[in-house]
């Protein structure tokens, strides 16, 4: 670790940037259960109750690109702190929501706060490590993150027998209240910020995307998270309204996709020891096209069926993830919270 945290320490630093890294799963996979029950709550369709998915990921990813560049200007800090306060009130309004509207606005609103929390826990693993130790903290993130989604559609679908949907964006107020306090003991790790004026740091986005090599990069990687954004967008009406699953089978089934997907970074980092990156993520690439083939063809034939099939596709999308980021950050010296963006 390139710096130290006086009040965290090197373990501390480390179970804090896996509480920050798991926003964006317990954020979307926790009210997945709820998903297609909202439909008769707020007497609607299911293409509005969609909208509070899809907004999320749009909003969440210009928010990315609000809340890099700023991040090089302010400091990860105070970022972090904007974005969790915002992200805790963000997530009372959907608990209050009383129409689809106005939840689908307050989702907007958490992604848009969410973002400015992950644009933060990545740029603080490239601000204290570096290299082959910067690719095994990330693959120790992510395992230990993975158990979100593990837990979070369990504990939705608990939630929604045991009291209601809102009680599931009041968990995630009180998740983001326990992780302010980390967040409050965290030490800036932002070494030298950007001078220029406040309009001119959105423009260091555009010297990222000069970046050829970057560029190339992010193409290539985009491809794969597509497949698993849609599975986390039709899953449960797939499961519950295809399949005829309860809210707690579909829990379980989603939970048995996370559990495979969790090993995906071990396996990479003792794959990575023998094979070449380059052979590892295109490898990966060859499973999931194969798997995207036997889906279409008899994905629809049991649950069972589309789970031994979504689960080894998740795995490909989780095991690229480490190399996909480690290999984008080392393409910007400077820059990292646009890079992030």
């Amino acid at each position: 670790m390139k710096q130290t945290q006086p009040i965290l320490g090197q373990k501390g630093t480390l179970f804090f940037l896996v509480i920050i890294s798991a926003f964006p799963p317990l954020t979307i996979d926790l009210y997945l259960p709820a998903l297609p029950t909202m439909v008769d709550i707020f007497d609607t369709t299911e293409s509005m109750v969609n909208l509070t998915l899809s907004s999320y990921f749009v909003t969440y990813a210009l928010g990315l690109l609000f809340w890099g560049p700023l991040s090089e200007k302010f400091g990860r800090k105070p970022i972090l702190l904007t974005g969790i306060g915002g992200y805790m009130l963000a997530s009372i309004a959907c608990a209050m929501s009383n129409d689809i509207e106005h939840l689908i606005a307050a989702r907007v609103l958490q992604a848009f706060a969410g973002s400015a929390i992950t644009v933060v826990s990545t740029s603080v693993v490239k601000d204290l490590f570096d290299g082959r130790e910067r690719e095994r903290i990330m693959a120790t993130i992510m395992s230990l993150v993975i158990i979100a989604p593990m837990v979070a559609p369990v504990l939705g679908a608990f939630l929604l027998q045991i009291a209601s949907w809102r009680m599931m964006f009041v968990t995630l107020a009180v998740f983001g209240a326990c992780a302010s306090i980390l967040a409050f003991c965290y030490k800036e790790t932002l070494e030298t910020r950007y001078t220029g004026s406040l309009v001119r740091s959105w423009t260091r986005l555009g010297v990222v995307i000069r970046n050829p090599r970057f560029v190339i990069l992010l193409c290539i990687f985009s491809i794969a998270p597509m497949a698993l954004m849609g599975f986390l967008a039709a899953g449960s009406y797939i499961y519950i309204n295809g399949f005829g699953l309860t809210e707690q089978q579909f829990s379980y089934f989603f939970s048995f996709n996370a559990i495979v997907a969790s090993f995906g970074p071990t396996i990479y980092m003792k794959l990575s020891r023998h094979i070449a990156v380059q052979n590892v993520i295109s490898g990966c690439f060859a499973v999931l096209v194969a798997v995207g083939v036997m889906t279409l063809t008899f994905g629809d034939t049991s649950p069972w069926a589309f789970a031994l099939l979504a689960a080894p596709a998740t795995l490909m999308v989780i095991m690229m993830r480490v190399p996909a980021t480690n290999l984008m950050l080392d393409q910007q010296d400077k820059d990292t919270g646009s890079a992030v963006a």
